[in-house]
């Protein structure tokens, strides 16, 4: 039985998760807006390239080695981080290098035709673009890590903002019909409608709230799994004082091998040595489903990198696998464009519930627990005003490739 005091305790919990977390959490909404567009507006701009139509397709796959070997040309003073693959884009190829091997900056991410090796575009990564600071205020303020992290803390308190929404929506439509919305005054129009969109939206608004909160934990994640497992199979197949690999094996060789122990999966990306997601002595090729069920489950062979010889198999522990999963679905990328759509659709509802809930409490800020519980008990049903704010949501944060792992959402 909900008592005055648990109710006191939940409109409390409701009052200072939402105030707190309200502003920035239409910050990621409006910035999470075009994100979801990311590869559209990227093409629309010219940023990426699709394959040519081709008139015969050549049996057989372009050499990745080539595709190295033109790039290194390209830029000589860059470093080789990634070879990149999408199993929603099996006819190009994403070569990704730095000024370094270790993965930290990227500086080139050029598009090759898988089919014929031919370069196709080179991804304008200068800072100051609208979609880079779109990405940048949505997933870390220009903070860095602390801005994540902090960032993350918002998808919490939108959650406690949501639950306990949800017990005093109970409270508040006992004598009302689902859907009244009553228009005997602004604020009481508003109140209506900002408790029935935030009930509509409250399954969506979990679900970007929580992923987001995840995405916000990537670099925690994998500093985890290279300080653990990858840590601990790379030791198994490398002395603790054998020198750095520097005349490397054929990536073609190392991504035929790497496929061959993993049937029904193909190249998600693959890491060079030296990199953060390998070790100086090995690549290690993460392979993924597929299917859009599976194609964000990963499996990484390791592979060494004077040989090409695969040295182990292993599926990537439960953690990281929750975050490969949370990423695609907070920006709904999953189900192509129509899934895009609704994401954006229930993401300007989110800025519509978070307005009102900010209107509703400038116009009433020193409404006290007694005085809406009393409101909730006896006036609801005769269409008083209750100045409890409800439900607020959260569009979505947290983007693969600026949180360490190669992307292609954003990238490509």
């Amino acid at each position: 039985m909900k008592t005055p005091k648990s109710m006191r305790t939940w409109w409390w919990v409701h009052k200072w998760s939402s105030l707190v977390s309200t502003l920035f959490l239409l910050l990621l909404c409006v910035t999470g807006l075009p994100l979801i567009f990311a590869h559209e507006i990227d093409h629309a701009l010219g940023n990426s390239a699709d394959p040519p139509v081709l008139a015969e397709v050549p049996a057989e796959r372009a050499s990745v080695d080539a595709m190295i070997a033109d790039a290194q040309a390209r830029y000589p003073d860059e470093h080789m981080q990634f070879v990149v693959g999408d199993p929603d884009e099996p006819d190009v190829t994403y070569i990704r290098m730095g000024e370094s091997p270790e993965g930290s900056t990227i500086n080139v991410f050029d598009t090759y035709d898988a089919r014929t090796g031919e370069h196709l575009n080179a991804y304008p990564l200068e800072a100051g673009g609208f979609m880079e600071v779109m990405e940048r205020l949505h997933v870390d303020l220009y903070a860095g890590l602390k801005g994540t992290l902090f960032l993350g803390s918002m998808g919490l308190l939108l959650v406690l903002s949501l639950v306990s929404g949800v017990v005093l929506y109970g409270r508040f439509m006992r004598k009302l019909k689902f859907g009244t919305v009553r228009d005997r005054t602004p604020r009481l129009r508003w109140l209506d409608l900002h408790n029935l969109l935030g009930i509509a939206t409250l399954v969506w608004l979990l679900v970007v709230g929580l992923t987001g909160t995840i995405n916000a934990l990537a670099i925690p994640i994998f500093q985890q799994w290279q300080a653990t497992e990858l840590a601990e199979m790379t030791s198994r197949h490398a002395a603790p004082d054998q020198p750095p690999v520097t005349e490397l094996t054929s990536v073609d060789a190392v991504l035929a091998n790497a496929s061959a122990v993993a049937p029904g999966k193909v190249l998600s990306f693959l890491a060079f040595p030296g990199n953060e997601f390998a070790s100086p002595h090995h690549f290690v090729a993460f392979m993924a489903g597929e299917e859009a069920r599976t194609e964000r489950l990963f499996t990484a062979v390791l592979v060494d990198a004077s040989t090409a010889e695969v040295l182990e198999v292993s599926s990537m522990p439960w953690y990281t696998q929750v975050l490969f999963v949370s990423q695609p679905l907070h920006f709904g990328d999953y189900g192509g464009l129509p899934l895009k759509v609704l994401w954006a659709l229930l993401d300007v509802l989110a800025i519509v519930v978070l307005g009102s809930g900010v209107y509703l409490w400038l116009k009433k800020r020193n409404v006290t627990f007694d005085q809406w519980l009393a409101t909730a008990r006896g006036n609801a049903a005769s269409g008083e005003a209750t100045p409890a704010p409800a439900v607020s949501g959260d569009g979505a944060s947290g983007d693969p490739a600026t949180l360490g792992i190669p992307s292609t959402r954003t990238l490509s």
